[in-house]
């Protein structure tokens, strides 16, 4: 077994050194099929998961819906994260960006320490007075259409059955395309796994019926989850309701499952 195991590897170290050096033609387009992979079948190590896996969910179709009219900026979602999947300092799964408009109609945005310790004090740099001041959480928007699955040429990112975007870390080779790919920013290396990292939706809580942790944390219910299939979830009737609910870059063509009610013009 061990001599397999280190046939598997001697070649796959191979074929990433022909595709770093431009010598496999097309070698984005080499990517191994989502559906290649049973997830079910995969240990929990390999996917990132702690939780035991079990059945596709692929009767439900999940939506994360934030409301940034609600958010206060507590960061509270940011510490769940971290804790959940203890994050290494300097780096953020999740974070709360917070966006203060002058009279102007200047925008300042700011996220000291990714949000984590809360939003306590007023910004005393701004030399015009202060107009409006909103909270915006930032997470994977767990896509249909995925860029960073079309570029990842080890099949480390991949899309499961029941359309969650994981990275599988035992494939994962660091090479940064897909961080290069994903519009949003979300993406970044671990320095302790030395592996591509970023929110999973708490894929490994939801297969159990549970909510991501950040949704379970937050004090003012800013953040929303559940299946748009059923007609009597709360994300199903929000994303129905006459709310102004829209996604971010929809011009990349990228289909986010990510959804903001009251999304502002500021928010880039």
């Amino acid at each position: 077994m061990d001599s397999i195991e280190k046939e598997i590897s001697r070649g796959r170290r191979t074929f990433i050194k022909k595709v770093l050096g431009g010598t496999v033609a097309g070698s984005l387009l080499l990517v191994i099929p989502a559906g290649a992979m049973d997830l079910a079948n995969i240990p929990e190590q390999i996917t990132g998961m702690r939780g035991k896996t079990g059945p596709f969910i692929t009767e439900k179709k999940f939506a994360f819906i934030v409301d940034i009219t609600r958010c206060i900026g507590c960061g509270s979602c940011c510490v769940a994260d971290k804790n959940e999947y203890q994050v290494p300092d300097g780096m953020y799964r999740t974070w709360v960006e917070r966006y203060v408009i002058d009279d102007e109609d200047n925008v300042y945005v700011d996220c000291p320490n990714g949000g984590l310790d809360g939003y306590q004090e007023p910004r005393q740099d701004i030399p015009h007075p202060i107009r409006d001041t909103f909270f915006v959480p930032k997470l994977c928007n767990m896509c249909e259409h995925p860029s960073c699955v079309q570029v990842c040429p080890v099949g480390a990112t991949y899309q499961t059955e029941d359309n969650f975007v994981l990275i599988d870390a035992k494939r994962c080779v660091a090479c940064g395309y897909c961080i290069q790919a994903c519009p949003y920013g979300i993406r970044y290396i671990n320095p302790e796994t030395r592996t591509a990292d970023k929110c999973s939706w708490c894929y490994h809580r939801v297969r159990k019926g549970l909510l991501p942790a950040c949704v379970d944390v937050c004090p003012v219910q800013a953040r929303k989850f559940g299946d748009l299939n059923d007609k009597d979830s709360e994300v199903y009737k929000i994303l129905h309701q006459p709310h102004v609910v829209s996604v971010l870059k929809p011009g990349m063509g990228n289909k986010p499952s990510l959804h903001y009610v009251g999304l502002r013009r500021e928010v880039v």
